[in-house]
């Protein structure tokens, strides 16, 4: 029976593990276009789930787009224009077969932090996020991403829930007039609830409790042991529950049309919108602002600051993480540079049809999944959908309540704070807390301070890891000392403050036994540290011993001519070696 496709990255050779390719073979070829290596697989039946998943995830996807817009501070319309280029490019150059490619809730919240609601600057990011992700790809730089830490990204993304999901609280009760930054707008929400709209909070407050029935309606399906007619039961509340954010959307633009048509403004609708789709021309390089002052490139860019070297890195961070988890649950594997690639290419010609930066959707992604995609040109099919709303239902969504995007976009956001990664952290291991804390409290300042703060953490606990390594002490007529990590240059200190401590500077000194077995490398530090703790062990008439010694590092401290080295191949054969030299003396 014919399998679904896996991602195009099966057939890649682990590194340093097969001959090198010629630059212009067909595999080369099948590597930059994995498209090449599922496309003569591809059959009917692929087909036909492909178009269902295509079609389900592009009913999500229209809905969201418009909400996610609003958290960037762009009009409607910037998320359609950014939610269909992914489809085409990722079907050429992605490498899993579920990741679909789009506005995100993360990345619309970069967005926003830094073109302020400014479409031109929002189009002008996503041409020099694209770049900067297809450089990394093309230099093979996608290790960077691996020093980033869980407890990192866990407090950024939660942060970056709360902060998503609050600011669209305003939304909900129909408040004006709240300031972006976070802890203002946390301010000026309570102190304006007085001024809430009555019709928008009800409407608001309905559709996020149609929302939540129906999350759980989907999450409480039968079994697949089930009767047949619970089957079918099922299957149309998945669909049902699958299709909500549009149903909900739907049902809300149809009552707020009500009101309107005669005559009641009782909702804050979306409004008028650009009609048609987005004309495909260059990105702006400047921008102009209301009292009518050219803005330079050079000038954006600088504005931008660290935040463009934050967007994309995240933007890639979100998505490989994506493409790797639903790869491990599938059973196949991923190109994490040529994901890069497909992210970049589609960031740099989605600024050319006015988009602003993309990513891999977590919510998308499961969706495409669980409804049986097999191959990436599920893809198409979304981005289809996309552009068919962007021809012809453009003049609907005029009558679109703010509130009901609100309540998707909370919905969509609320699964990211994970409360039982902070016990899972506290029961492993308890430090981890500390930069995902910082993270956490620091991103609702900045984002990006929160990102920086939380790396920089991680960096010096790993760092005092290295440092500080374990040591292990016992006693066997002489001291045995057990280095349980690796030893670099930072450790020679707390190294030798051990030996002082434990052996030189006690009454009478002791002999001490050096267990070396987890050192695998040495570098000239730790040597001339070694030759001065030799010195002075002779000096104290006591000795120093080595034992278990790996034949790179033997190889290295017997090239550097220690006077008093002595080695020998087991602990055992160390302490036999102490005794005979006492009976000697």
């Amino acid at each position: 029976m014919d399998q679904p496709l896996l991602g195009g990255a099966m057939d890649q050779p682990l590194l340093g593990g097969a001959p090198a390719r010629h630059c212009c073979s067909y595999r080369t070829l099948q590597a930059w276009l994995p498209i090449l290596s599922w496309l003569p697989r591809y059959n009917r039946r692929w087909l036909q789930m492909d178009v269902l998943a295509g079609l389900t995830v592009g009913l999500t996807t229209v809905p969201q787009a418009l909400a996610y817009a609003e958290v960037a501070g762009l009009p409607v319309q910037y998320g359609l224009y950014s939610a269909f280029m992914g489809g085409f490019i990722y079907t050429l150059l992605g490498t899993s077969k579920d990741v679909t490619l789009g506005p995100t809730a993360i990345m619309s919240l970069l967005c926003s932090s830094l073109v302020g609601g400014q479409p031109r600057r929002a189009v002008l990011l996503s041409l020099l996020c694209g770049l900067i992700q297809a450089a990394m790809a093309l230099l093979r730089l996608g290790f960077l991403l691996d020093f980033i830490s869980y407890p990192v990204i866990k407090g950024f993304t939660c942060a970056a829930a709360v902060t998503i999901g609050f600011g669209q609280v305003k939304n909900i009760l129909g408040i004006h007039g709240v300031p972006q930054q976070f802890f203002l707008e946390v301010y000026y929400t309570f102190y304006r609830i007085p001024d809430a709209r009555v019709g928008d909070a009800v409407l608001g407050l309905l559709c996020l409790a149609l929302l939540i029935m129906l999350t759980f309606m989907k999450m409480s399906l039968t079994s697949e042991d089930a009767p047949t007619c619970q089957k079918v039961a099922s299957n149309v509340v998945w669909g049902v529950a699958t299709m909500r954010n549009a149903l909900v959307v739907t049902a809300a633009s149809l009552v707020a049309f009500s009101w309107e048509a005669y005559g009641h403004h009782v909702f804050t609708i979306t409004g008028h919108t650009a009609t048609g789709l987005p004309p495909f021309r260059p990105p702006p390089t400047s921008d102009t602002t209301a009292n009518g002052t050219v803005v330079s490139f050079g000038e954006i860019v600088e504005g931008f600051g660290g935040g463009l070297a934050l967007v994309p890195f995240i933007g890639l961070l979100e998505s490989i993480a994506i493409a790797k988890a639903f790869a491990s649950q599938n059973d196949y594997r991923i190109d994490a540079n040529q994901e890069l690639l497909a992210i970049g290419v589609t960031n740099v010609l989605g600024s050319f049809v006015s988009a602003y930066p993309v990513t891999g959707s977590f919510g998308r992604t499961a969706v495409n999944c669980q409804t049986g995609v097999c191959s990436q040109a599920g893809g198409i099919v979304t981005s289809v959908i996309v552009l068919l709303s962007l021809a012809f239902l453009m003049p609907a969504f005029f009558y679109i309540p703010k509130a009901s995007l609100a309540a998707v976009i909370i919905c969509a956001v609320a699964p990211m704070v994970d409360y039982r990664v902070v016990v899972n952290m506290w029961k492993i291991h308890r430090l981890d807390l500390l930069p995902f804390f910082v993270t956490f409290l620091m991103s609702f300042w900045q984002v990006q301070y929160g990102i920086m703060g939380g790396v920089a953490t991680s960096g010096v606990l790993l760092l005092y890891g290295v440092a500080r390594p374990r040591i292990k002490v016992s006693e066997h007529g002489v001291l045995v000392m057990e280095l349980n990590s690796g030893l670099s240059f930072p450790a020679t200190a707390y190294l030798s403050h051990m030996l002082h401590s434990r052996a030189l500077e006690v009454s009478p000194p002791r002999s001490v036994v050096l267990d070396c077995h987890h050192v695998s490398n040495i570098d000239y530090t730790v040597v001339s540290e070694l030759r001065d703790l030799l010195r002075q062990f002779k000096l104290r008439k006591v000795t120093l011993l080595f034992s278990r010694l790996q034949p790179s590092v033997l190889n290295v401290l017997q090239a550097a001519d220690l006077e008093g080295f002595r080695h020998s191949d087991s602990v055992e054969a160390a302490l036999q070696m102490e005794a005979g030299s006492d009976g000697d003396d």
